[in-house]
């Protein structure tokens, strides 16, 4: 049956009607969908906007000059060093974050500094939800933090995945309880050499933390807070087994073994939530209300 030729004709404005409908939409929600605004932490050129604190060391105190910049590269090094006598260090970022995802690159590169424990060879990471530094008397070890470790395959044939989580004076829930031991494996592959690993880190807080390699998740875990051992030498008037940790510093490890660290980035996932305000982000999942600016 042949059609009406007006009949052909509103069905034709009725489609043209639905395109315009269908790309209005379109451009409406890629407007509510906020660029992601990533903060570059390390400019490539200096650690200025960082804080050294090394054990047996006071804070600021970069001992052998042991994290410099060269060739827009974050370096440790211990050629200024005699035996390494468990000068245990960390570089921290200045600002303490609570929600946020946090890119990195990393390589190995050299040999283990001699008297550095067997346990660190091509073994470093990345501290987080750490307490201040400057919160750090001399004599203290490691900062009461939650680390991603990063490990690289000893040319032995056998497995070390890397982006794994230790706890120095912390624990946290895995698989639905508080895990007993101080490290816990990824499910990462191992990396040989001195190739340049991609990581990324996410943090939501006190409830859940995702370890990524290369764009693929390798762990998840939650209700990072106080306890376990291994560090010591803290203030015991910071001590409080249990507090939940909800913020804090960013550290990139020295344990003994050269490493190099590039391409350090972080998005705040915390900040003004109302559409309303000129620095409302559609990917803030943490709301921050007194964040938010509005139009006069």
């Amino acid at each position: 049956m042949k059609s009406h030729p007006i009949s052909q004709l509103i069905k034709s404005i009725a489609v043209a009607i639905l395109l315009v409908l269908m790309l209005a939409t379109a451009v409406t929600g890629q407007s509510k969908k906020s660029k992601e605004e990533w903060k570059t932490l390390f400019n490539g050129k200096d650690i200025n906007d960082w804080i050294v604190k090394i054990h047996h060391h006071d804070v600021d105190v970069n001992f052998g000059n042991t994290f410099r910049v060269e060739d827009g590269i974050i370096k440790v090094r211990y050629d200024q060093y005699g035996d390494f006598n468990e000068q245990f260090g960390h570089l921290y970022y200045k600002q303490p974050y609570s929600y946020y995802r946090l890119v990195m690159d990393y390589r190995f590169v050299g040999e283990l500094q001699r008297g550095a424990p067997e346990y660190t060879i091509k073994n470093s990471g990345v501290m987080f939800h750490s307490q201040d530094p400057r919160s750090m008397p001399k004599e203290q070890n490691w900062p009461i933090s939650v680390e991603m470790q990063f490990l690289a395959g000893l040319g032995d044939g056998k497995p070390r995945p890397t982006c794994n989580m230790c706890s120095p004076g912390t624990d946290v829930v895995y698989n639905g309880k508080v895990d007993p031991n101080h490290c816990i494996n990824s499910t990462s592959a191992t990396y040989e050499g001195d190739q340049w690993v991609h990581t990324e880190l996410i943090v939501m807080g006190d409830s859940l933390v995702i370890h990524k390699v290369n764009g693929e998740e390798v762990l998840r875990y939650s209700k990072p807070q106080m306890g376990g051992g291994v560090v010591t030498g803290y203030d015991p008037a910071l001590w409080e087994p249990g507090k939940p940790l909800t913020e804090g510093y960013i550290a990139l490890q020295s344990e003994g073994q050269p490493i190099d660290f590039k391409n350090i980035e972080l998005l705040n996932l915390e900040g003004c939530m109302d559409p309303k305000a000129t620095n409302y982000k559609s990917y803030f999942i943490k709301s921050k209300p007194d964040a938010c600016t509005y139009k006069k």
